[in-house]
Formats: C-alpha cells, structure tokens, sequence
C-alpha cells in the first residue's frame, strides 16, 4: 500500500507550460540569441533553469543574464498564465483525508515553488518541499525524493512520484520508489513510456485508484 505521494510540480499538478516556454523566448530575444522553437525547448523542461539556459544558449558559459529576463518575464506574468490542472485539489483533499503524506519535489528554486502552490491553496496539503536549492544533486539524481523521503520518515517501497518528465522518473526509480507518469505531459506518453513508469495516469484522481489498490492504471 502507499503511504506517501510526492509531486513534480510544473506541468505534473500546475500548468505552467505556456509560462515557461514563453519565458525562454522572452529570454532569448531579449538578450540577442537565436529564437527557438516550442518543438525545441520541451524536451529539456523538468531540468534545471541553468542546465536549460546553458542548452539553449549554445555559447555562453555565464547564463546568468538569461536567468536575470527569465525571472523576470516569469514573475511579471506568473498569475495570467498558470492555471491548475483538473481536479488536483479535490485528489489531495481526499488523500489526505486518506492519511496519505505528500510532498513536492521540484526543480525549481523556493520562492517561486511556494508563490505557485500558495496561488491554488496547495501548500496546505504539502508536508515537505523539495526544491532545487535544498540538494547538491538535482533530478534526475535520486537526491531530491531521497530527502523528501527521509524528511517525511516513510519507506521508498511504500512511496510513489507523480511527474511529467524523464527527470521525475529516473530520480525517483534511482530512488527506488514507484514512478506515476502524467498523460498530459508536453513529452508525450509515448516518450515517458519508454522510461518504464509503473503508472500512467490519465486524470489525477486516478492516484486514488493506485494508493487504494495498487492496481496498474498504464
């Protein structure tokens, strides 16, 4: 049985595709680089903002002036292009009514983790959070659900990852916890398939059909 469900956050629970992917355009205009293609940045969300800057970048080793419009188009535009996706607070109200433990792992850095879960009341189901700067180690190292593991004291084979990215998966199979993918993920199902994830969920209560039975839904 499951004890504990840890979230990915964008893209798994909150939709901020459009914002991030736009966010990067605005960087990369804005500083004078080559254009790309939505077609080109998807592939690399769920890494790191640096590891995907560096990427797009091709000949900077400094990205921090990317980091710098980044941030900024994202804070400014934050609230008018994030939505939630459906039905993910009526999934953690019941499991937590289940007694179930949940937590984020994300790559993203703190504040901007906790100004999106705070925007659709989802920090009060949180019990730890995960972030990119609270491990050396990033995704797709099993690190970050290691230490969210370790911070809620539950045992990995009783523990599930919820994600929309190759990362989510292999940090948390790394791990050695069970692996949920979403359906809704920009990488497709297809590409998250090829990555064995246990489940493939294709609305979010379908979590409650795992955590209660731990029937395969793929």
């Amino acid at each position: 049985m499951i004890e504990c469900v840890l979230f990915d956050l964008d893209g798994t629970i909150v939709n901020t595709n459009e914002l991030i992917i736009g966010s990067f355009m605005h960087a990369l205009k804005e500083n004078n680089l080559p254009p790309l293609t939505r077609e080109q940045i998807i592939p690399h969300m769920g890494t790191t903002l640096q590891q995907q800057l560096s990427a797009f970048s091709g000949i900077l080793e400094d990205v921090s002036v990317l980091e710098r419009s980044y941030r900024a188009y994202n804070n400014a535009h934050h609230d008018e292009m994030v939505d939630s996706f459906p039905r993910v607070n009526e999934t953690m109200d019941e499991l937590s009514r289940r007694g179930i433990k949940l937590g984020i792992v994300t790559t993203k850095i703190r504040p901007t983790t906790l100004k999106t879960l705070e925007r659709f009341d989802l920090l009060k189901y949180m019990e730890t959070i995960v972030t990119v700067t609270d491990v050396v180690h990033p995704k797709p190292h099993a690190e970050p659900v290691l230490t969210a593991i370790r911070n809620l004291d539950v045992d990995p084979r009783k523990t599930l990852m919820v994600g929309d990215s190759v990362v989510d998966i292999q940090s948390a199979k790394a791990a050695g916890v069970r692996v949920a993918a979403v359906s809704w993920s920009l990488k497709g199902e297809e590409t998250l398939r090829k990555y064995d994830p246990e489940y493939i969920i294709h609305d979010m209560t379908d979590l409650l059909t795992i955590v209660e039975q731990g029937t395969n839904e793929s």
